[in-house]
């Protein structure tokens, strides 16, 4: 039973070069007949230029006014507040960017808190 075993793990190890030997011929030939499409020129337009800009239209924003979390979701978050001259959000709020409005929010409730233009 010993030398049976022996020597089907040997014959395996004989036979997986020739079985991979077969397949990478057929690749090569299956390469080889790709060859007369590829300089082939071919005219492609895609043309999926989506665009989605979404515009939170309110004019007026006051303190106190507390947003809503769809209003939230749409407006621009800043880290680089001191690129634009804002002093540093404390903790629990965050500035949000409007148009050309800045608002510091709060980020438990929305509610806003400072104003800067």
């Amino acid at each position: 039973m010993k030398r049976l075993l022996i020597a089907l793990v040997a014959s395996s190890f004989l036979a997986t070069p020739i079985a991979f030997a077969q397949t990478a011929g057929a690749s090569f030939e299956l390469a080889q007949s790709h060859e007369r499409y590829r300089h082939r020129p071919v005219d492609r337009h895609v043309d999926r230029t989506v665009e989605k800009r979404v515009m939170v239209k309110k004019y007026r924003w006051a303190r106190g006014h507390r947003m809503s979390p769809a209003e939230r979701r749409h407006m621009a978050y800043v880290n680089d507040y001191r690129r634009y001259r804002l002093r540093p959000p404390p903790r629990g709020q965050q500035w949000v960017r409007v148009d050309n409005d800045f608002l510091l929010i709060s980020l438990a409730t929305g509610v806003i808190v400072s104003l800067a233009r």
